[in-house]
């Protein structure tokens, strides 16, 4: 990592505090100006990296990620003084594990819940949908929406652990395979392969 590099990696940190918020800053109410890109990348199994170099402080990482929004296709790190780019390959976090709420825990109940690989929770709902995109090679790839526009590719353990609860149901008079979770129900393939016969 070069100086400069290592500077603005600093410029961050101090822009953010020097330690991870408990809670997560208010991003959202923020408007700094848009300096560039910053050549930070997050590989397509959740790795953070600077300048091809993983960033291996796990509180460094959470803390960037604590900042990261989606503004259209571009995924930025937000302080109060700067706003970077940064490039994502997939998606910023992985779902790394599932558990279920059971019936009479919250509203909606039972409710999916997922950890991710930054240790961010998120119950399943109409607020943090599931959704299945296929690949071009047919390949499924499922994902949960976190926070400001960011959503989690489950890990392929996890998917097999969420098939294993699909169910059909008659939607809108074609029959899908899903899962409910917190009062809505999540179609695990598109729409052009659900049939209505059946």
């Amino acid at each position: 990592m070069t100086s400069e590099a290592s500077a603005r990696i600093d410029d961050l940190v101090r822009a953010l505090g020097n330690s991870p918020a408990q809670a997560l800053p208010p991003v959202e109410r923020w408007n700094p100006p848009d300096c560039g890109d910053i050549d930070i990348v997050i590989d397509r199994e959740g790795g953070w990296h600077h300048e091809g170099q993983p960033i291996r402080r796990p509180a460094l990482v959470r803390l960037f990620a604590s900042v990261l929004r989606r503004e259209g296709e571009r995924h930025v790190l937000v302080t109060p003084v700067e706003k970077l780019g940064i490039r994502v390959e997939d998606a910023p976090f992985l779902a790394v594990a599932m558990a279920v709420e059971p019936e009479g825990v919250g509203e909606g109940a039972p409710r999916l819940v997922f950890r991710t690989n930054l240790d961010d929770v998120v119950a399943c709902d109409r607020d943090h949908p599931l959704r299945v995109d296929i690949r071009a090679d047919g390949e499924p790839r499922p994902y949960v929406y976190i926070r400001r526009g960011l959503w989690a590719r489950l890990t392929r353990a996890v998917f097999l652990d969420l098939a294993e609860r699909a169910e059909a149901r008659v939607v809108e008079g074609r029959r899908v395979f899903g899962v409910a979770s917190g009062g809505a129900f999540f179609a695990l393939a598109p729409d052009e392969e659900l049939n209505a016969e059946g």
